[in-house]
């Protein structure tokens, strides 16, 4: 049982954002779709990486996520984008504009000047995955963990950061099959390809990222 006394920094829908001891903690709550980001998910993820930003006691981000799934028990980190809100011309925020944002998270979370530590519980999955490789550090449940990219699968391309952070972290060649073939990759293969930072027993996971 974890001693982390985490404190809710702002109540959101899609995540849960909470703080303790220079600490934040921010994590997808949508695990019964694999923690899938909608225009919402982003435009709260982008709230609280602000606030975090902007707090000068946050030294250092996690980001993680809640499960596992009570539908199936399956653990998620993220799924990429919710391909049920998805319609024929793309994503619509709630303000009507057609918008997913992702590539603003991303951006922030590559430039502000604190370190963000993923902490993957289990898929991470296209958009997801892309996630976790701009994040400083990854940290991954050894029994839970999948890394995958399905980019073909849903004819889109990562044209934000993910893609050129991977090739710089695994090589150009590497890159281009974890992109092409769409293999699913655990979390060892990760680590030894130079995309992982730890293996982490999942029962230790959070605990070990609060203490990094």
């Amino acid at each position: 049982m974890s001693k982390i006394k985490w404190q809710t920094a702002i109540e959101f829908e899609d995540i849960t954002y909470k703080k303790c001891n220079g600490v934040a903690r921010i994590a997808f709550n949508r695990p019964n779709v694999r923690n899938a980001f909608r225009p919402k998910t982003t435009s709260e993820l982008y709230k609280a990486f602000y606030d975090a930003n902007e707090d000068t006691s946050i030294g250092v981000v996690l980001l993680s996520a809640e499960g596992p799934s009570i539908k199936d028990g399956v653990w998620s980190f993220c799924s990429g984008g919710d391909q049920k809100a998805r319609g024929h011309q793309g994503y619509v925020g709630e303000d009507g504009y057609h918008r997913l944002n992702i590539l603003e998270v991303q951006r922030l979370i590559r430039f502000m000047p604190k370190a963000v530590i993923a902490v993957v519980p289990g898929w991470a999955v296209g958009g997801g995955h892309s996630l976790h490789v701009v994040c400083d550090l990854t940290l991954a449940s050894k029994e839970h963990a999948i890394f995958k990219q399905t980019d073909a699968d849903v004819t889109s391309f990562d044209g934000g950061y993910g893609s050129a952070y991977l090739a710089k972290m695994v090589g150009q060649k590497k890159a281009r099959e974890i992109f092409f073939l769409g293999r699913n990759y655990s979390a060892q293969d990760a680590y030894e390809m130079g995309m992982v930072n730890a293996v982490i027993p999942h029962e230790d996971l959070e605990d070990t990222a609060y203490q990094w």
